[in-house]
């Protein structure tokens, strides 16, 4: 089973390296890897250009202007050839080299199964070897979307014909267009989804939706907007709560 990653950069050299060694070091080998880059002007390209001998043929790449992550996102979905699509951002790297024969496995096993997702965590570059965060997706359940809780998003892998048959990110949001695409997968489409109890990805923390207060503010306004698009009731209150939910994730 060949499996897609997508990985938008902009800027990225301080740590796309990380991200294309832990691809590299997947024991699963049937790979197509893209990095969408979006008009880098350090060295990144450098980078991942210098990395293509080592993939042997499975990394692709495209450098040029873009509306944004999600825009590059839907770049690569339209690009990649696996049965199985996936996303890692350029600063986050996987936590195991068995992340995506666990995906394939999962998926062989199951023709019917449309997704799997799992469990992701965050550091510091100051101190990698400390968990300061571990986001479980175990408890999700679609009616929990209506709270602002979804799938670790870099741990959710889909087969490519999902993103086909039911469209790629929308680009009327700045931040919330992954959790988009979930109310749009689990609500409105109702895929079949598994949780696999496995660390996909480890994070940097800093992310574009919890910088600061300002992105929450946005993210709250862009949740409540997608959850109307799909008939799901929500409002300012419930989708806070996830924020309330996160201080139990800490790993003080």
């Amino acid at each position: 089973m060949k499996i897609s990653i997508i990985t938008a950069t902009y800027n990225s050299a301080s740590t796309i390296k990380d991200t294309l060694e832990s691809v590299l070091s997947q024991s699963h080998k049937d790979i197509d890897y893209w990095i969408i880059d979006g008009g880098s002007k350090d060295a990144t390209m450098d980078i991942v250009r210098s990395y293509g001998p080592s993939f042997g043929g499975r990394l692709h790449w495209i450098s040029e202007k873009d509306r944004g992550i999600y825009d590059a996102m839907n770049k690569g979905l339209l690009k990649c050839t696996g049965d199985v699509v996936g996303i890692l951002n350029s600063d986050d790297f996987f936590t195991s080299s068995d992340i995506l024969g666990r995906v394939a496995s999962a998926m062989e096993a199951d023709s019917q199964l449309d997704a799997v997702y799992g469990d992701i965590h965050f550091i510091h570059d100051a101190a990698p070897e400390r968990v300061v965060r571990y986001y479980s997706s175990k408890r999700f359940a679609p009616r929990w979307l209506r709270f602002g809780f979804m799938p670790a998003h870099p741990s959710f892998y889909a087969r490519r014909q999902v993103f086909e048959k039911y469209g790629v990110y929308s680009l009327d949001y700045k931040i919330a267009a992954d959790y988009d695409m979930m109310v749009r997968l689990f609500v409105r489409h109702k895929i079949k989804a598994r949780y696999l109890p496995l660390d996909f990805v480890t994070m940097r923390t800093g992310g574009a939706s919890t910088k600061n207060l300002r992105s929450r503010m946005v993210l709250v306004k862009e949740d409540i907007k997608a959850c109307r698009k799909y008939g799901v009731y929500t409002n300012s209150l419930f989708i806070c709560m996830k924020f309330l939910y996160k201080i139990f994730e800490l790993k003080l």
